[in-house]
């Protein structure tokens, strides 16, 4: 791991501190994991953008494919 300097207010830093999580994992634990969560959202967004994009109203599966959207059947979320 690499040391890293991040400025926080300090209402900010208050508040973090007074997290539970913190006083357990402590304050670096907490804020790699919200690293992390913060790119994994990130990244569905581009992704879900991407399919927006190609899929879209105007971009569809294309005059090929149409009517076969209610052939399949989509798994479950």
């Amino acid at each position: 791991m690499k040391a890293v300097q991040v400025m926080l207010d300090e209402s900010l830093l208050e508040r973090l501190d007074s997290d539970p999580e913190v006083h357990r994992t402590g304050r670096s634990a907490v804020l790699r994991r919200a690293a992390e969560e913060y790119l994994a959202r990130r990244r569905r967004e581009a992704v879900t953008e991407g399919y927006r994009r190609a899929y879209g109203e105007n971009g569809g599966l294309g005059e090929e494919f149409a009517g076969w959207e209610e052939q399949g059947e989509w798994p479950p979320e």
